[in-house]
């Protein structure tokens, strides 16, 4: 049976949250996270929370940033989100504190199956544990635990799981080195 996207139903998907709440969510979000050059990081984190976001104290989030549900999104203690980072989250992105996510990396929750004549929407929670970092222009697919201060290099692609302390680079991401973090000065 070929592809059929005419036959597509999206109904079982659960938002999360009624449509006006994300009819709002979306003016918000264009004006403050994703148009305002400024950093304006306690009011972000504020207004996250006002969406239903769990979000930690010191977390920076810089311009451009786009979060598609607020009310799916949890954020530890001083998380970095770069300049146009989108976390696309359909289904539970959960970050750990102290993790970096630099410019335009992405976390995406959500993807389809292929071998449905449907293409049916199938959604995964992300999980970044404490200490990762997810480089520039890096892709983190649908149902991905990154390990305790793992790494993913600038442009790279996830679709399975980090392991901690593993710096992992290329499309699919390989492990190719250990991270080895050095004491900390006094």
């Amino acid at each position: 049976m070929p592809v059929d996207l005419s036959r597509f139903d999206n109904r079982a998907f659960s938002r999360g949250s009624s449509r006006l709440q994300e009819a709002l969510w979306l003016l918000v979000r264009l004006g403050l996270f994703e148009l305002c050059p400024f950093g304006c990081y306690s009011l972000k984190a504020s207004v996250l929370r006002l969406f239903g976001a769990r979000v930690g104290q010191g977390v920076v989030i810089k311009p451009g940033v786009k979060i598609t549900f607020p009310w799916k999104l949890e954020l530890g203690d001083h998380v970095w989100l770069g300049e146009d980072c989108w976390l696309l989250n359909l289904d539970r992105i959960t970050i750990a504190s102290h993790v970096c996510l630099s410019q335009r990396a992405m976390l995406c929750t959500g993807s389809h199956d292929y071998t449905s004549p449907t293409f049916d929407l199938v959604v995964k929670p992300i999980r970044v544990a404490r200490g990762a970092w997810i480089a520039a222009d890096a892709w983190v697919g649908p149902g991905v635990a990154v390990g305790e201060h793992a790494i993913l290099a600038a442009g790279s692609v996830a679709t399975r799981d980090l392991e901690s302390f593993g710096i992992y680079q290329g499309n699919p991401a390989l492990k190719t080195r250990v991270r080895e973090l050095r004491p900390s000065s006094p």
